[in-house]
């Protein structure tokens, strides 16, 4: 299992607009359409990665929690589906009914959206505030497959509640830790 971290796009960019393949759908929809009043999650997950499966239940609590709070989640794949078919865009439809994703999960098929947003692994979390600037990038929690702490979106968690509360977010955030992106001709 490869250990790749996060890249850490610097805080305060702007979130990169992108119009992409909603796979549940069959639509194409845009950052601007998906995104929350108050702020929005976007998360390079896919469907095979361990880490990713790892935390996908709480990734759904989280979005279930929030929706209500007007924080949106958005999930992207961005994986070669050529060299990893499992991830290709029917049975990411597959995935988001079978786990009950409450969010898009959309298919970046030219891995463009990726390397905008400076992606390097899955799960990759980005938050952006109502204005679309990036106010966290990281780890949902320090739990990893087989270290034994539980998942409990601890990292992610705070900063969506500092942000809805109007405090200031701690800008000490750890990268997170998956699996790479299958970059197409890698």
């Amino acid at each position: 299992m490869a250990r790749t971290p996060s890249n850490m796009l610097p805080l305060g960019t702007k979130a990169p607009a992108f119009g992409l393949l909603d796979t549940v759908s069959d639509k194409i929809v845009t950052l601007d359409s998906l995104k929350g009043e108050m702020g929005t999650v976007i998360m390079f997950i896919c469907n095979h990665c361990p880490f990713v499966i790892h935390v996908n239940p709480k990734i759904v609590e989280m979005a279930k929690e929030y929706l209500n709070k007007g924080i949106a989640f958005i999930a992207i794949s961005s994986n070669d589906i050529v060299n990893y078919p499992q991830d290709a865009p029917h049975l990411m439809k597959q995935t988001a009914l079978e786990l009950e994703y409450t969010f898009p999960y959309l298919y970046d098929e030219t891995q463009e959206v990726a390397k905008a947003y400076d992606a390097a692994c899955t799960p990759d979390f980005y938050l952006f505030d109502k204005r679309q600037l990036l106010v966290y990038r990281g780890q949902l929690d320090d739990s990893r497959p087989g270290n034994g702490i539980p998942v409990s979106g601890r990292d992610l968690r705070s900063a969506i509640d500092a942000l809805l509360k109007g405090d200031d977010i701690d800008p000490d955030q750890k990268p997170s830790i998956g699996c790479n992106i299958k970059w197409i001709n890698a």
